[in-house]
């Protein structure tokens, strides 16, 4: 007999920003069946529910960690109900409308080697404490000796693609033209039948059929290029793409260049007529300066984060909701779209934000919709192979004395005039530029975020301070 406890701990797979990640080695059958046992005991303690639902992403490694989970309901005497590859979000929004817990088999973005457990309750994301407790409970389980073959639902995908297609017209998007880079998304199956639904001219574009860990909020420089050269080739309106998971939107405008997710998730909340809206420390502060919403709240980066805001917010507001730098738009509360509701999703989800842009864009190009906003650019980089216990003691020398690094990048004569340490290192210079360092949860990287007047002059810092940073 098992425990839960043990094998978790003597696993290694520790909880991010977003769900337990690890090595695909760590994911053992019994590692994953541990974890669904803990989650199983933790929500029978607030729900009550017969099925479990479940789905993948499309690495190599995630069907077979899906089974395991599959194996652990079974044991504890909970159907699995298996959707197969579908967007995070699509499972998330079916579980909820059915009340039923859900796990989300997926890396998201991060390298190829490594996947992970997304968890939800039947009414969103579990929370930190949820967390906390999944590490800490103690279920008993029997040794996987073998794991089921499952046939995917459909209705899950169904249900998704009809949340918005019954939002809007279906000739809405008739006068757009739309790429869909496909790679090895876990919605590539599902986005044209929904933008083609609305009316849009669809074009399929660089389908992989090895798993592509797409980041965005670190596009490389191949895949800005494909946007550009897609762009003139086609004459697109918008590309449309997302991370692994399906759960943060890529979105190029018209002239091929791709959008930083704080950007676009300020325009929907916007075009959504939120009055509130909570986002992470690391968001562009033209959120606060375009005047949009009533309230805007910052919180440690994670989307756990942001929607534990999103109570305390709906006492106050009536429409509540919030995103991240990455992208990923979280819908706090029930709205009215038009004449028709638009039921709360608190997760992250790429579709929505897509969605209200071309909205927002139907009688302009993308590009002039977003320069309506504050002239405040954001870049960011990254550091890999950045271990953790390097990445404390940075921020501890930085955080001591600043001028040491401003001085290597060459901004010596500049001051910091605001600090914060809410998660990483944000420092605000005396020109109001902002540095941000915070390594990552989830892989084993140092994160930088800059802030600056000119697109140029960010991209330029983040290079500078990334450069500065692996000397130092």
């Amino acid at each position: 007999m098992l425990t839960s406890f043990k094998v978790i701990a003597e696993s290694g797979v520790q909880f991010g920003t977003s769900g337990a990640r690890g090595l695909v080695e760590q994911f053992s059958s019994e590692v994953c069946a541990a974890f669904t046992h803990s989650f199983i005991n933790v929500m029978k303690r607030s729900f009550k529910f017969t099925q479990l639902a479940i789905a993948i992403d499309n690495r190599p490694s995630s069907y077979a960690m899906a089974m395991a989970c599959a194996k652990a309901c079974e044991q504890s005497g909970v159907e699995p109900v298996y959707y197969g590859v579908i967007p995070t979000p699509a499972l998330a929004y079916k579980a909820m409308q059915d009340k039923m817990p859900s796990i989300m088999v997926t890396g998201s973005h991060i390298p190829f080697d490594r996947n992970g457990l997304k968890f939800y309750r039947p009414d969103g994301e579990i929370s930190k404490a949820d967390e906390l407790s999944i590490l800490s409970e103690k279920a008993e389980f029997n040794a996987i000796s073998s794991l089921p073959g499952v046939q995917p639902n459909e209705s899950a995908s169904l249900a998704y693609v009809k949340r918005y297609t019954s939002l809007f017209n279906a000739s809405m998007l008739a006068s757009k033209k739309i790429g869909i880079y496909e790679h090895s998304s876990a919605g590539r199956d599902l986005y044209k039948k929904l933008f083609t639904a609305l009316g849009a001219e669809v074009v399929t574009l660089g389908r992989s059929d090895e798993f592509v860990p797409i980041d965005t909020e670190a596009v490389s420089e191949e895949d800005q290029q494909k946007a550009l050269d897609w762009s003139k080739v086609h004459n697109f309106d918008m590309i449309f793409s997302t991370d692994g998971d399906g759960d943060r939107p890529l979105i190029a405008d018209e002239k091929g260049n791709w959008l930083r997710g704080d950007v676009l998730g300020a325009i929907c909340a916007h075009a959504l007529n939120l009055e509130a809206v909570a986002v992470p420390i690391s968001c562009n502060t033209l959120i606060e300066s375009s005047d949009y919403f009533k309230s805007v709240t910052r919180t440690k980066i994670g989307s756990p984060y942001v929607i534990a805001e999103f109570a305390k917010l709906e006492a106050i507001f009536a429409s509540v909701g919030g995103f991240e730098a990455n992208g990923g738009f979280m819908l706090g509360s029930d709205i009215e779209v038009g004449e028709r509701t638009l039921r709360a999703l608190p997760t992250r989800d790429a579709v929505l934000p897509a969605l209200m842009l071309l909205k927002q864009a139907l009688e302009d190009d993308i590009s002039t919709v977003v320069n309506r906003l504050p002239k405040r650019y954001t870049a960011s980089g990254r550091i890999q192979d950045f271990d953790s216990d390097r990445s404390s003691h940075l921020m501890k020398e930085i955080e001591k004395d600043p001028s040491a690094l401003l001085q290597s990048m060459g901004v010596g004569k500049l001051t910091v005039t605001d600090k914060s340490t809410v998660d990483g290192l944000r420092l605000t210079l005396s020109n109001g530029e902002v540095f941000h360092l915070r390594p990552s949860g989830n892989a084993p990287e140092l994160r930088c975020y800059v802030e600056a007047s000119s697109e140029s002059k960010a991209r330029n810092n983040v290079a500078i301070c990334l450069d500065v940073i692996s000397a130092f």
